[in-house]
């Protein structure tokens, strides 16, 4: 008995589905072909009315297999083949009306064993081999003739009452046999184009659906390989965090007590250093709770949803506190979408205020760097623009796929984290150099739909 086959890919399933549905479109119309071509055209006799009933019933079950397709059902392997099944069925009741096993289109039974083959397991072949063959002999022994053109030797009792209506009469169905071989070799060359034809674009499909697995796998392994990096990165922060905090705690309370003997009235010099100095202690300590509270991963609190305009003006205050001399061209496309909103993520914050300051670094003062945003309610892209000397070949080249070694502009493993920030959030960066000079990053987001923002709050 053959069991049930749990599918490996529920999309690769329906996908099959899809194929059989298209294929059995395409063999009921060439039925209703030959059958009015036979009929009609060449004038041979046939049930016609029990060959219509087998189409009708063909296409009865291509509308179930149509409504089947829009069910969110699951679609399973036993299903695929018990569908085939039932165009074997079909095949051998309309090779049964019209001459079985000496019709010359009997090879269409290796279509459900080629379609068999491809789509399901091993196992699965076996069994269709067993019903085509199993067909195929019974209609051998079993079906109806197509006397019309059948081909057969004249009564030679004729011969001995008169010769010449014996040859006459022979003549005719010489003329028969010749009609009934043309017809034949008409029958096996169009089984042979239709076969060659069928074949090639199995061939074409399959070895593009195989192209396309591989470049997914190719991705994904490359995704792997990136966050195979990423939680290497992240362990060796939170590590760091955990070493430097006692240096920064000491530094601290040195700084602290600096200020306490050096008071402003009396040293404003060295009072507004040490005030710095204890500012930048305040950024390194909170850079370093995030670090060692993540882990490298992301914080479930560290996302809420807010009003895109809202978060994009935040990224920019936080960049512009520390980087408040740098000049900045602001461009919003006047068109985009007031209600749109995202998920304000601290590690997207992050890896745009990393962009921002590898732009500023690059760019000089006078010039500054530009920051283009255009939305809809389904995804933002963010350009941003400096006006320095470019991205170097081997950068442009490895961007996202390692950290870069040499970190001249200060584009180093803070570049491969945005990446992979801008990955997992399902968004696209990209990074170029102009041809007016200096470099691009463009990133495109999705953003929250209607639905979704509804379901949140």
């Amino acid at each position: 008995m053959l069991s049930h086959i749990n599918p490996n890919s529920q999309v690769s399933i329906r996908q099959n589905l899809k194929w059989l549905f298209i294929l059995r479109n395409l063999m009921i119309f060439c039925e209703v072909i030959l059958i009015l071509l036979t009929i009609h055209g060449l004038g041979i006799r046939l049930p016609e009315q029990q060959l219509w009933l087998v189409v009708l019933s063909a296409s009865a079950v291509n509308v179930y297999t149509s409504m089947r397709m829009q069910s969110e059902e699951v679609v399973t392997e036993l299903e695929i083949f018990t569908q085939i099944c039932i165009d074997v069925f079909s095949i051998a009741a309309l090779l049964y009306l019209t001459g079985g096993a000496s019709n010359p289109i009997t090879w269409v039974f290796l279509l459900p064993l080629i379609i068999t083959a491809i789509m399901l397991p091993q196992a699965y072949a076996w069994y269709m081999v067993i019903l085509t063959t199993s067909m195929y002999t019974m209609l051998i022994a079993f079906n109806v003739p197509l006397p019309s053109i059948e081909p057969h030797i004249p009564d030679p009792m004729l011969m001995m009452n008169n010769i010449e209506s014996y040859k006459m009469l022979q003549h005719a169905h010489e003329m028969n046999d010749k009609s009934y071989f043309s017809l034949h070799m008409f029958g096996m060359w169009f089984g042979f184009v239709f076969s060659a034809g069928l074949v090639a674009f199995f061939v074409v499909e399959l070895a593009r659906t195989m192209r396309s697995q591989e470049r997914s796998l190719s991705k994904a392994r490359e995704n792997s390989l990136r966050d195979e990096r990423v939680v290497a990165l992240g362990t060796l922060a939170a590590s760091a965090a955990h070493d430097m905090g006692t240096p920064l705690g000491t530094i601290a309370i040195v700084s602290h007590e600096l200020e306490q003997e050096y008071p402003s009235h009396r040293y404003p010099d060295i009072y507004e250093k040490m005030h710095i100095i204890q500012q930048q202690i305040v950024r390194c300590k909170e850079a370093l709770s995030v670090m060692s509270a993540s882990a490298g991963e992301m914080r479930a609190e560290s996302g809420s949803v807010t009003k895109l305009i809202e978060y994009i003006d935040d990224v920019i205050l936080q960049w512009r506190a520390h980087q408040p001399d740098t000049k900045l061209n602001y461009f919003i496309d006047p068109e985009v979408a007031v209600d749109a909103k995202i998920i304000a993520e601290l590690t997207l914050t992050h890896s745009l205020i990393n962009i921002l300051n590898n732009a500023a670094e690059a760019s000089p003062p006078e010039l500054g760097i530009e920051f283009h945003a255009s939305w809809d309610m389904d995804s933002i892209t963010i350009k941003i623009r400096d006006f320095g000397a470019g991205f170097p070949p081997d950068i442009v080249e490895s961007a996202g796929k390692q950290p870069v070694v040499s970190k001249k502009r200060g584009l180093g493993v803070g570049l491969f984290l945005t990446y992979s920030t801008i990955n997992r959030l399902g968004g696209i960066i990209n990074i170029s150099n102009c041809e007016s000079g200096g470099a691009a990053v463009e990133i495109t987001l999705p953003l929250l739909n209607t639905e979704i923002t509804n379901d949140i709050d």
